[in-house]
């Protein structure tokens, strides 16, 4: 079917007529860090991340008279666009095909993907309206950090400026775009999630306060190290900012999450590269996918070589080499052939 489907790109101010579906490709996102937990100057939390290629959430959608989903992750998009359709008043329904789906709470920002996904494709369909931040708003998505709804957006290197008591969404200060030659490696643990929903919430409540002085520490790591070397593409100054960095907010989670790291495989392999000199490490998140950075794809399928011959008997472990993905989703219109539209209206 896909050789006879015409793609467009939507017009956002007009909404999607009879005889035509939305696609939305949603990239994953990887989570650096929090800057400032302690929240003393009015604003807390604070995060940088990363857009990368390959992981992503693609899904195809059209009006409906019912609200149906199918393919991975339908249950969780169900979710979401019964709970967008009525809150938006919207008269209709919307059949969704989920054609790929970012894993589900391992620290790749699959939740707000998803989410947005979703409310972008129904008001394309429907309204065409709305924006990243209003939808994330009514799917009380970016609670804690805006960086998801930076990759959305945007795509590349993303900063935001934490949550305040008058506006709940983070909004982003900083957008780069990331060296294209620079890798990331990733490491994942298949049978491990990190902390999600209630548990993640309890977490927050129980953890010990910040330090100040961390936080101002952590910060001015951020704008003396990694915004100068991503702006200047020097890889050794963003490394060594994240990897203390890393160090610093997963010594702090660990209470909540067993240690710096969440997953014991993920962690012996991040020591493991720690000792070999690789210092731009840490977790994504709450885990439990790690990430290795690095200076360009050759280094990167190196290391990736490495990680597997000790780490490969651990039927869990599994590598995975991504870029930084410096745009953010797609979203197209798609025009079907006569013959289907036909089949649909019998």
């Amino acid at each position: 079917m896909q050789n006879h489907i015409d793609k467009l790109m939507t017009n956002p101010s007009k909404p999607v007529t009879a005889g035509f579906s939305v696609e939305v490709n949603a990239p994953a996102r990887l989570h650096l860090g929090f800057l400032d937990l302690h929240g003393g100057l009015g604003r807390r939390f604070g995060s940088i991340g990363l857009t990368i290629d390959t992981l992503a959430t693609r899904l195809r959608a059209e009006r409906c008279n019912e609200i149906t989903a199918r393919g991975p992750g339908a249950e969780r998009a169900l979710k979401y666009a019964k709970s967008y359709i009525e809150a938006k008043g919207i008269q209709g329904g919307v059949e969704l095909n989920l054609l790929q789906t970012i894993p589900d709470h391992v620290g790749l920002g699959s939740g707000t993907q998803m989410a947005l996904a979703v409310g972008t494709a129904i008001e394309r369909l429907y309204r065409g309206e709305g924006d990243c931040v209003s939808i994330a708003r009514t799917l009380n998505r970016g609670a804690r950090s805006g960086i998801g709804i930076g990759a959305f957006e945007q795509g590349g290197f993303i900063l935001d400026c934490g949550r305040s008591e008058e506006r709940e969404v983070p909004p982003v200060a900083v957008r780069l775009a990331f060296p294209e030659k620079w890798r990331v490696l990733l490491l994942l643990d298949t049978r491990g999630q990190g902390l999600h929903g209630t548990q993640e919430v309890m977490a927050f409540s129980e953890l010990p306060e910040f330090p100040e002085q961390a936080a101002a520490y952590l910060c001015r790591l951020v704008l003396m190290q990694v915004l100068p070397g991503v702006l200047e593409g020097h890889l050794a100054p963003v490394t060594k900012a994240i990897g203390k960095i890393q160090q610093v907010v997963g010594d702090h989670f660990a209470p909540a999450q067993g240690g710096r790291f969440t997953s014991p495989i993920i962690s012996a392999a991040l020591e493991w590269a720690i000792e070999k000199g690789y210092i731009g490490v840490g977790q994504s998140s709450w885990g439990p996918t790690g990430f290795i950075l690095l200076e360009d794809a050759s280094r990167a399928e190196r290391l990736e070589r490495e990680l597997k011959r000790h780490f490969g008997k651990f039927s869990s472990f599994r590598c995975q080499l991504v870029a930084a993905r410096n745009q953010g989703a797609e979203v197209n219109l798609l025009q079907q052939p006569t013959r289907l539209r036909q089949e649909k209206r019998v």
